[in-house]
């Protein structure tokens, strides 16, 4: 009898676990704050950082405009993507109507001095690569695939925006990051986090990266190529280069999420 008290009691718990997982956290959307200081400088740089959003008949555009009202709510100086905005283009997205309310909806978001993108995997995958530039520019985009974007602040310090193209599917320039700039800060946009140890960061403050999903499941998690090192957070590179891997904020092979709740960064730089 006693066995069988215990039995029931974990089977109910696994089920709690199960539903929470399926049902509620894959549905949460956190913004995680994060204060960067770069100098003594009086100028500040907000920039909000999303990911790996992955469209999906489980997460549809209904989703996508919780997240354009919670990062238009953190009035960012400069929007992020850092790539994956459908799960599987050729079964969601491919559809006209929700290509017509991603467009409309991503137009929404607001940024003071850009919105900038780059290509994940699955925006290659599935003939995604026929409509996600054009679909970004719908949405007042602009795309980095191995392209350096400048951003002049009010006092006219330069920051520069390296977009890397993916590195599964794409062909990635890695000798970027070498070229010699000048600037006041230097970030690098790059979707799989472990691509970092096969560049030159000597010249680079911040790395802003996705994919992994922080794992989807905080105990053993979900890990996948070219985001095994690197999962999740902060990572020093060097004494003066971090990166930050975001958890993203939809899901890939299963619909589900345990312990890493979906996130938007929020980054404070001062300059």
């Amino acid at each position: 009898m006693e066995i069988m008290k215990w039995l029931l009691v974990l089977i109910c718990l696994a089920g709690g676990v199960l539903f929470y997982g399926f049902g509620i956290e894959p549905y949460l959307l956190v913004t995680h704050a994060y204060q960067l200081t770069q100098s003594e400088g009086e100028t500040s740089l907000r920039i909000v950082q999303i990911s790996d959003i992955q469209l999906s008949e489980h997460y549809d555009t209904s989703r996508l405009e919780t997240i354009v009202e919670k990062v238009n709510a953190n009035e960012p100086d400069v929007i992020i993507f850092s790539g994956d905005l459908f799960e599987n283009y050729a079964e969601y997205g491919s559809r006209p109507e929700v290509l017509e309310e991603v467009g409309r909806l991503l137009g929404r978001m607001e940024a003071r001095y850009a919105k900038l993108a780059i290509y994940g995997n699955r925006d290659y995958g599935g003939g995604a690569e026929s409509i996600y530039t054009d679909l970004m520019h719908q949405g007042g985009f602009q795309i980095l695939r191995n392209e350096i974007g400048t951003i002049r602040l009010n006092d006219d310090q330069e920051v520069h925006l390296i977009g890397l193209d993916d590195a599964l599917l794409g062909e990635p320039d890695r000798d970027l990051t070498s070229q010699d700039a000048i600037a006041a800060y230097r970030i690098l946009l790059i979707h799989e986090p472990d691509l970092v140890d096969e560049l030159d960061l000597s010249g680079v403050d911040l790395v802003l990266a996705g994919h992994s999903h922080g794992g989807q499941v905080f105990i053993g998690g979900i890990t996948t190529s070219m985001a095994k090192k690197y999962i999740r957070g902060f990572y020093t590179l060097s004494p003066s280069t971090q990166m930050y891997v975001n958890s993203g904020i939809g899901t890939s092979r299963l619909p589900v999420r345990i312990g890493v709740v979906p996130e938007i960064a929020v980054f404070d730089i001062d300059i």
